[in-house]
C-alpha cells in the first residue's frame, strides 16, 4: 500500500473524507496527538484500525465528532446525560473524551464490545474539517503501533504507519501531546478513566466531585477488560526499558550518574545538571504543560538515537496534568518504579 501525504488544504482535506467515506484509513492531526481515523458507523473499516496497529481487539476506541448535533444525528448515544451537557458546554471543543451509554447505530468493533461508546469533539480545526469532509464520525485511535509512543508530528505517523494505511494528513505538531482526559458518565458518580489536559480539578468545577479509577495510577487487575484506551499494563513505550526514578533532584543524579554506562540514558527536566548520560527533555520542573508536550516526542527520540537499552526517568507529580505525564510514564515504564527513600 502506498500511503499518501496530505497536506491541510482543501483538496487534500477532500481527498482525505473520501478515503475514509470508502472505508479507508487515515491518520489525522488533532490538539492532542495524531489518530488513525477510519468511519466510525463502519464496522470492517474499524477492524481495519486494529490489522494497522497490532491492536488488541478488545481495546476501545473514541468516536471522533465535529459538531455536538452528530451524536444525535448519528444515533451514537442512547443518552446523553445532564452532566455531560455541562461539560460539553465547557470544554468541548477539546482535549475531553466522555463515556455514555451506546447508541445503536456503533458497532462493536468500535466499543469492543462493550455497551458503552467514547465520544470527543476534538478543538483542532483540521480535524474538524476532515470529519465534516467525510460527512460521518471517525473511530480514531493514536496513529502508532499498539504500545509504541503516540505521535505528535505526521512525521511520527508515517515513521509507523508507512504502507500500513492509505494517506496521512499533516496538520503540524499537536498542541497538547498527550491523548484526551476520559471520564465515564455511566456510574452515578463518575468516574476518571484516563487523565489528560483537562484535569480533574477542571472537571470537578463543573460537576462536583468525581471518582479516580485505580487504574489511572496502576495496573489493571488480571482478566479485567479495559473501559477505556490508555488502560493497558504496558503502553507508550519505547524500546529501551524505561524505570521511573522517585527521589529529590541532587539523589536522582547521583543515583544515574552511578548507574551509567553506554546503553544507559535520562529522561529528565531541563534544570537538571551534572549527568554523565545522555540526556532527553521531560521539560521543565513544575510546568505539566511543557512536559506533556515533549513527553512523546522525546521518547520516540530516544528510539531514534539507537543503541540505548535502559532508560531512567524522572518520577513526575500527580496534580493537574501532571497526573497524565505520570499516567503515560508509569505505563511507558511498565511499572517499574524505584524510590530512592526506601533504598
Amino acid at each position: 500500500m502506498n500511503t499518501l501525504l496530505l497536506s491541510d488544504s482543501q483538496k487534500d482535506i477532500e481527498t482525505a473524507g473520501e478515503i475514509l467515506r470508502n472505508g479507508g484509513l487515515v491518520g489525522i492531526p488533532t490538539e492532542t496527538v495524531y489518530g488513525l481515523a477510519a468511519n466510525a458507523l463502519d464496522g470492517a473499516a474499524v477492524r481495519k484500525i486494529f490489522e494497522a496497529k497490532g491492536r488488541p481487539m478488545d481495546n476501545p476506541l473514541i468516536v471522533h465528532i465535529q459538531d455536538i448535533s452528530e451524536i444525535r444525528k448519528f444515533s451514537l448515544v442512547r443518552e446523553f446525560p445532564e452532566k455531560a451537557e455541562k461539560l460539553a458546554e465547557a470544554y468541548w471543543s477539546g482535549p475531553l473524551t466522555m463515556i455514555m451509554p451506546k447508541g445503536n447505530a456503533v458497532p462493536d468493533e468500535v466499543s469492543a464490545g462493550l455497551d458503552t461508546v467514547a465520544i470527543r469533539f476534538p478543538e483542532h480545526k483540521t480535524a474538524q474539517r476532515i470529519i465534516k469532509a467525510a460527512g460521518v464520525p471517525l473511530a480514531a485511535p493514536s496513529a502508532n503501533l499498539s504500545g509504541s509512543p503516540s505521535p505528535t508530528t505526521a512525521a511520527h505517523v508515517m515513521n509507523d504507519m508507512n504502507g500500513r494505511i492509505d494517506a496521512v494528513v499533516d496538520g503540524g505538531e499537536c498542541r497538547v501531546g498527550l491523548e484526551s482526559t476520559v471520564i465515564t458518565l455511566v456510574p452515578k458518580k463518575p468516574r476518571l478513566l484516563r487523565p489528560g489536559g483537562i484535569t480533574v480539578e477542571d472537571i470537578e468545577s463543573v460537576i462536583g466531585e468525581i471518582d479516580i479509577d485505580d487504574a489511572v495510577l496502576n495496573k489493571l487487575r488480571d482478566g479485567e477488560q479495559a473501559a477505556s484506551p490508555g488502560m493497558k499494563y504496558k503502553h507508550y513505550a519505547p524500546k529501551a526499558r524505561v524505570v521511573l526514578i522517585k527521589g529529590s533532584d541532587e539523589a536522582f543524579a547521583d543515583y544515574v550518574n552511578s548507574h551509567s554506562g553506554k546503553e544507559v540514558a535520562a529522561l529528565c527536566y531541563e534544570e537538571d545538571k551534572a549527568l554523565t548520560v545522555p540526556v532527553f527533555s521531560l521539560g521543565k520542573k513544575g510546568d505539566y504543560s511543557s512536559q506533556a508536550h515533549l513527553l512523546f516526542d522525546s521518547l520516540r527520540e530516544i528510539d531514534k538515537k539507537g543503541g540505548l537499552k535502559l532508560v531512567y526517568a524522572r518520577c513526575p507529580e500527580t496534580d493537574g496534568v501532571g497526573l497524565a505525564v505520570y499516567n503515560r510514564l508509569i505505563r511507558a515504564a511498565g511499572f517499574e518504579v524505584i524510590d530512592l527513600e526506601k533504598i
